[in-house]
């Protein structure tokens, strides 16, 4: 990790777990969180929107450490869009954070790098934090294309965008071939990619933005992924479904931190 900001790790719920459980996964979490606190790592978990209420709740309720998102946002503020949610109903749940343009919503619901950047737009205009998902598919890495890929995605969504929101920026690389598959890209893979992603963001003007890892994330690859990788932090999909595995993929980031932050002082 390079980036002067704290890491960051983020627990995508996707479509499970109703408000019944969602309350009691983030109250699990709660506990873990107070018995060993995650010092050195910001921690965020994005819950699927009818959670969304329930969780906050008990974050602010039982004061957790912990961020709320949500999986996606409309980039229109209201209107004939039935089915979305806009950016102003979020944040009037006191939602702070928000995914925009993860592979599944990419693929399975045509958010193409248009929609991309204009959700991105009205995510940051109205104050939320944004985690932009780049990846590529297997046949482009197949094809050894996936550089250009993933700058083209970046230079799409962040061209022309107000540096005045660059701070509310954060990007999440995940290879669309290691996303519930199992596989997961290897550690040079992994450290190949940020070196590009932060090359291709300092062109763009966003120099420190963090750049978090995704992708068949888990406690027993965390901690290589994180220190060889050299990402700033996990977007964490399964794993992120039992407080206890994901709180091992916050300990593994945190301790890294932690070590690096001993050996500059």
């Amino acid at each position: 990790m390079t980036n002067p900001l704290k890491p960051l790790v983020i627990g995508n719920w996707k479509m499970n777990l109703d408000f019944v459980e969602a309350v009691h996964l983030g109250q699990q979490i709660g506990v873990l969180l107070r018995h060993a606190p995650a010092e050195h790592t910001e921690v965020v978990v994005v819950p699927p929107f009818v959670d969304l209420r329930s969780v906050n709740s008990i974050v602010a309720s039982e004061r957790i450490p912990v961020g709320v998102g949500a999986q996606h946002v409309n980039p229109h503020d209201n209107g004939a869009h039935t089915g979305e949610v806009s950016a102003t109903m979020l944040k009037r749940l006191g939602v702070e954070w928000v995914l925009v343009g993860h592979s599944e919503r990419r693929a399975m619901y045509a958010m193409d790098d248009v929609v991309v950047a204009e959700t991105l737009r009205a995510a940051v205009r109205n104050g939320l934090r944004a985690v932009l998902c780049v990846g590529e598919p297997q046949e482009v890495r197949e094809d050894d294309g996936h550089d250009a890929y993933v700058a083209s995605q970046l230079a799409s969504a962040l061209t022309g965008l107000d540096p005045k929101f660059h701070e509310l920026v954060t990007v999440a690389y995940e290879p669309i071939w290691a996303i519930g598959t199992g596989l997961t890209a290897s550690t040079e893979q992994v450290r190949a990619m940020t070196s590009h992603l932060r090359s291709t963001l300092a062109r763009l003007g966003l120099k420190e933005c963090r750049v978090l890892y995704g992708g068949s994330v888990n406690a027993e690859n965390a901690a290589s992924i994180v220190a060889e990788g050299l990402v700033d932090g996990f977007l964490v999909g399964g794993a992120s479904l039992k407080a206890e595995s994901f709180l091992a993929v916050v300990r593994a980031c945190d301790d890294c931190y932690a070590l690096m932050a001993n050996r500059r002082s």
